[in-house]
């Protein structure tokens, strides 16, 4: 299989981050690609119509894209503890925790274009307010939501990549959480995370 990936992307981290957790990242060729709304990727358009990353190529099925739809393919390719669990209440919880990540890196990639992607002309600053607003009360959420104890799920691996994201581009800390805190900095530890760094800028032309 290959992952069409972006070093500096949450979303394709949380799936290549999943692939180490679920101990199938062997399977995979791992090919970087820049993208960007300004800036076509002619070979990713060709595979995801939205044109970006992260996307699975597979020998003799058709691409998967995005983020929750790879791992949650991939979480079918091991025999290991799922993943994603398959019912209850916890399954509830971790997709719900995943929801709450990807929204945060969304808000995050909105709050970045009011700031410093978009010409300075064109800002909007009530709207870098909406973003920042629904980072924050995120990281509340988080602060409570969180549950160390829990066994591993894609809801974590979400929530420490978008953090780790909102960190690597100096966007508002979620360290005034002390709960979260404690818990992004003992997950970011893990083997899954020391082999997955951030690196790289956004290319916008």
């Amino acid at each position: 299989m290959i992952l069409y990936y972006q070093t500096h992307s949450p979303f394709a981290r949380k799936a290549l981050v999943f692939a180490q957790e679920a101990g199938i990242v062997d399977r995979l060729e791992v090919i970087h690609h820049e993208t960007s709304p300004t800036l076509r990727n002619a070979r990713v358009y060709a595979e995801n119509p939205l044109g970006k990353v992260p996307v699975l190529l597979r020998d003799g099925g058709e691409p998967i894209f995005d983020s929750d739809v790879i791992c949650a393919y991939f979480d079918t390719l091991h025999d290991g503890a799922k993943l994603i669990p398959e019912a209850g209440e916890a399954r509830w919880r971790a997709l719900r925790l995943q929801a709450v990540a990807q929204g945060l890196a969304q808000a995050g990639i909105g709050l970045r274009w009011e700031t410093e992607r978009r010409p300075e002309h064109l800002r909007y600053q009530p709207l870098a307010e909406g973003y920042s607003d629904k980072i924050e009360a995120s990281y509340d959420w988080l602060e409570g939501a969180i549950d160390a104890d829990a066994p591993l799920n894609v809801g974590h691996i979400a929530v420490a990549t978008a953090l780790s994201w909102m960190a690597f581009r100096e966007l508002p800390s979620f360290r005034g959480r002390a709960r979260l805190t404690a818990w992004f900095d003992a997950f970011e530890q893990r083997p899954s995370m020391l082999a997955t760094p951030l690196s790289g800028e956004t290319h916008d032309r």
